[in-house]
């Protein structure tokens, strides 16, 4: 289903000659691009690429060693993992990192800890302003878990879930920030083609009803060319092409490094 044009914004985030090495090895060479407020943009390439690399120092788990980045009109060199999250950056990894043992609702209400006011002596008497904010919260979430389809499995715990439904309550989690932009690592990879449809379809409605701007890495071509408003593709840790989906797919560069002749 063709989806209609989204509505893209000015400049939010503005990566500015990046580069990182880890000893002699080049994580990333000299990356620039922009993110735009309320698109979806997809960051492809090979393995080994330097795609998640780029998602960390974007939210601060990495601290290049040359550059900047341009986020809502301030310029960093960097930032801690928790001040991108207190600025509204929320993201989801490659590999599911979850409370397993807490059920969906607290895993979700995890996101909300930035968002809690009260102290924490309050908050253990659960009393007067502390009782009123969880309630607050709880709301949040339990209209998160209606969002993600997810009621039957409010109380259950996520290390018991199948991982179609783990890789949704971790997107639950970063939603539960209320993120102005959305960094999502590999959200599809290892599921089947009727959990992709529906994280694909949860993805697009996050980006229209909230106007969440999204930043996904994503290495199924069909899903990037489907949902994606732009395509930056990595090779080697080098940018190689930058743009809309149709233009991306008919680059000679990206075809040689990374979809094929058969593409």
């Amino acid at each position: 289903m063709t989806q209609p044009p989204r509505k893209i914004g000015g400049t939010l985030l503005k990566v500015d000659g990046i580069s990182l090495a880890f000893g002699g090895v080049k994580a990333l060479s000299d990356i620039s691009f922009e993110i735009r407020e309320h698109e979806i943009l997809a960051i492809i390439g090979p393995n080994g690429a330097g795609k998640s690399s780029m998602l960390n120092v974007i939210n601060g788990f990495y601290h290049p060693q040359q550059g900047a980045i341009t986020y809502k009109g301030a310029t960093r060199s960097q930032m801690r993992p928790h001040e991108a999250a207190a600025q509204g950056i929320a993201r989801t990894f490659q590999n599911i990192a979850l409370f397993r043992g807490m059920s969906t609702l607290d895993n979700i209400m995890t996101g909300r800890l930035l968002k809690m006011k009260t102290n924490f002596f309050m908050q253990a008497l659960y009393w007067g302003p502390a009782l009123k904010e969880e309630i607050a919260h709880r709301e949040v979430v339990e209209r998160i878990i209606d969002f993600l389809e997810i009621q039957s499995i409010r109380k259950t715990p996520v290390g018991r879930l199948p991982y179609g439904l783990q890789k949704r309550v971790e997107l639950g989690r970063a939603l539960a920030a209320e993120p102005e932009l959305l960094l999502l690592d590999e959200p599809m990879a290892g599921m089947n083609v009727e959990e992709k449809e529906d994280m694909c379809r949860f993805i697009l409605d996050v980006n229209d009803e909230f106007g969440t701007t999204i930043a996904l890495i994503e290495h199924d071509m069909g899903v990037v060319m489907d949902i994606s408003d732009r395509v930056v593709v990595l090779d080697y840790g080098r940018k190689i092409a930058d743009g809309r989906p149709d233009q991306v797919r008919a680059n000679q560069d990206v075809i040689d490094a990374y979809l094929g002749v058969g593409h």
